[in-house]
């Protein structure tokens, strides 16, 4: 980041820039899946609460120079399993963030919990805390596959945590699934599926297993689905969705009207937001005043937890401005996610950079079908969504 010293933007520079986020990364699981490609540990016997709050502070401390007087739209507590932390803990973090930045009016903030540790989680007191949405890892709702993907729980043990989610008040809930997993049949897929839908929850993420680096799948790969099967997975998993009233906003995202993450469209939206905590990563735009011109900065923190809580000075290890050849393949890469694209605008306002040069690759899209022909919106069209990574490769620089 920049020196501290430098002086904070002004209230009309502040208002040209994007939403801001903050995610908070809670490192610890109770075991590591072997899916699992997430800076997460086995967490040891006594949690450093106390520890790990102080440090959050100081990485958030240093950061807060560079946001000027923007307020907070969402706050996401991911991991790891944020829930293993206390409620008291948690609540101790959302009121470090609101003393030290400012809450938008209606601030979304998202828990991430584990069905497997839900008889210790106090969830009544999560949403006192602050937390407005809770998001369960549930993966499947059968038991051979939650096996084989290392998860610690049974499908009871969703049921379970669900309803006493609703019971603490939590009116806002994320069903987090995967498809694709070892030996799954289309019938399999699909009954997973029929399982999260009668819960009626308000949110499903609903995404295909990948063998990720430096991992135990990818060392010793499991027997995926074919390519057929997946598709056959794909078209039936939309198919079902749709009927039970769930709208796909997001490659991976479905929900019922109005409840779309907002943490996670400011990111598809090329939105701003603070990483804090260990492995944490951040994304900030700010304006040279030399030049009047956007400044996009992202940066990292100390991935290990214990080098994390030692760290004397400051926690952050990488540090890069993104180049302006470089921000029209990012932008691009998130809004082209999104089914409904973004309007048009948005690119000039997020990249500091002229539709000028957007327009060649567009025109070729165009004509192929791709991209929508329309100058309100950046929106690929069916076809284009179905095909997105050939849509982007239009995109990337020489």
């Amino acid at each position: 980041m920049n020196d501290p010293s430098d002086p904070k933007l002004n209230p009309s520079q502040t208002a040209s820039l994007p939403k801001l986020s903050l995610y908070v990364h809670i490192p610890w699981c109770v075991q590591k899946c072997p899916y699992c490609d997430f800076n997460s540990h086995s967490k040891p016997e006594q949690l450093p609460e106390r520890e790990y709050i102080q440090a959050l502070e100081k990485d958030l401390i240093q950061d807060c120079h560079a946001i000027g007087d923007r307020k907070l739209t969402s706050i996401f507590f991911g991991g790891g399993t944020p829930s293993l932390f206390s409620a008291s803990a948690i609540k101790a973090i959302v009121n470090m963030a609101k003393e030290r930045i400012g809450f938008e009016n209606n601030i979304e903030i998202t828990l991430e919990a584990n069905p497997g540790t839900a008889e210790y989680t106090d969830f009544s007191a999560l949403h006192d805390a602050g937390v407005n949405r809770l998001s369960l890892g549930v993966q499947s709702f059968n038991h051979t596959h939650l096996a084989k993907l290392g998860r610690i729980h049974q499908s009871d043990e969703v049921y379970e945590a669900y309803q006493k989610a609703r019971s603490g008040g939590l009116s806002n809930i994320n069903l987090d699934l995967m498809h694709g997993l070892p030996n799954q049949s289309v019938e399999e897929a699909s009954h997973d599926l029929q399982c999260a839908i009668a819960l009626k929850p308000e949110h499903i993420s609903w995404y295909q297993l990948t063998l990720e680096p430096n991992t135990v799948f990818y060392n010793k790969p499991p027997p995926i689905p074919d390519d057929d099967i997946l598709a056959d997975i794909q078209d039936a998993g939309e198919a079902i969705l749709q009927a039970g009233g769930y709208q796909q906003y997001e490659v991976s995202a479905y929900s019922q009207p109005g409840k779309q993450a907002r943490h996670n469209l400011n990111y598809w939206q090329f939105g701003d937001y603070l990483g804090i905590g260990a492995g944490a990563h951040s994304k900030i735009t700010r304006i040279d005043p030399s030049n009047n011109q956007l400044v996009i900065e992202r940066y990292r923190k100390t991935r290990l937890p214990a080098n994390y809580l030692n760290a004397i000075d400051s926690n952050t290890v990488g540090h890069v401005q993104v180049p302006e050849d470089k921000r029209i393949l990012e932008f691009m890469m998130n809004a082209l996610r999104l089914p409904d694209g973004v309007e048009t605008a948005l690119f000039e306002k997020h990249t500091g950079l002229s539709l000028d040069c957007l327009q060649a690759p567009l025109l070729t899209l165009q004509r192929q079908g791709l991209i929508a022909d329309t100058s309100e919106k950046l929106q690929t069209t069916p076809l284009g969504f179905r095909f997105l990574n050939s849509v982007l490769s239009h995109f990337e620089s020489n």
